[in-house]
């Protein structure tokens, strides 16, 4: 929600990018849970619309990779 309510605020993309990242790690059954409700929520799809809007902002884009 805070991706889609700041679209043009860098800092706010580029942070929770970083989030989904720490949300989405690991490989144990809890890490698998925690992907597959990233992936329900459309947490990736975000995190590469921030890429294109912010396409000049390294922050945002070393934070989505």
């Amino acid at each position: 929600r805070a991706m889609g309510g700041h679209g043009a605020h860098a800092g706010v993309q580029g942070q929770a990018c970083r989030a989904i990242a720490n949300i989405c790690a690991g490989t144990d059954t809890a890490g698998l849970q925690r992907k597959q409700r990233a992936t329900k929520a459309r947490a990736l799809e975000a995190a590469v619309r921030a890429m294109g809007v912010h396409g000049a902002h390294a922050g945002v884009q070393e934070q989505a990779c």
